[in-house]
């Protein structure tokens, strides 16, 4: 199974049980380019739109790019967003098509290098290259508790890789890249909390280790639930670089 099939079962339950970002985050991926309205960013790995509907809410136009049929199908419309078929290293867009282009929960799938080539063609003069991340509060107990629950029943080292993209992004050009974390709280019902966790690639889905895992999260929401709810609180990091600092090697910036 290659990486852009991996969400194809859980394109659904992706889209209901995911967090989104934070107006803030938003405003830190295109602060300084222009004009809201004016901008188009393209999203690159747009998933169901959870990212492509936030930034489209801050203003701008949105290409997003998603190579999975079945995570476009079951993106929720708006009027400001139009969904292509592609991927981070081949956008099919053309060049100088875009103020900014940002990764939201995808960088550590693509491949770097030519990721940040196609980026370089596409992104206008004075544009800008994001990659944006979700991360889990370790400060706060229950989203410790929920995110180790993760770690036990994890069927592969997604949390490492992640990890690794976002190092690796901020490797390209570490005295260019600007970083920034936003709080972004995401309140859930049991049912949530279950969905949540089912919508994620590297745990499993059925038979008994799934089982398992599903009964740890109904303790655990047994015990932090009030009223029914319980929230995970994720700091949305926004690492970012400007297209001048995407040069190819040997070229000035």
């Amino acid at each position: 199974m290659t990486f852009t099939e991996r969400f194809t079962s859980r394109a659904a339950v992706y889209a209901l049980a995911r967090p989104s970002y934070p107006a803030a985050a938003i405003d830190a991926l295109i602060a300084g380019l222009g004009d809201p309205a004016t901008l188009v960013v393209a999203d690159l790995g747009a998933g169901t739109g959870l990212s492509s509907r936030a930034i489209a809410a801050r203003g701008p136009r949105v290409l997003a790019v998603e190579p999975n049929a079945a995570m476009r199908e079951n993106a929720l419309r708006d009027e400001r967003v139009r969904w292509i078929a592609g991927t981070a290293e081949a956008t099919t867009l053309a060049d100088a098509a875009v103020d900014a282009a940002a990764a939201f929960q995808a960088w550590h799938w693509v491949d770097q290098d030519a990721a940040v080539a196609e980026a370089r063609r596409i992104l206008r003069p004075g544009g800008r290259l994001a990659a944006v991340y979700n991360e889990h509060d370790l400060d706060d107990h229950f989203t410790a508790a929920y995110a180790s629950i993760f770690t036990r029943f994890s069927t592969r080292d997604v949390e490492g890789r992640r990890a690794h993209g976002l190092d690796g992004f901020m490797a390209i050009a570490p005295a260019y890249v600007r970083r920034s974390e936003h709080p972004n709280p995401f309140g859930l019902d049991r049912e949530g909390a279950h969905a949540h966790a089912r919508s994620q690639s590297f745990l499993p889905q059925a038979g008994a280790a799934a089982d398992e895992m599903h009964a740890f999260i109904d303790e655990l929401v047994d015990v932090y639930q009030q009223d029914g709810r319980v929230t995970l609180r994720f700091i949305t990091v926004v690492a970012a670089l400007p297209a001048a600092a995407l040069a190819p090697q040997g070229e000035s910036g």
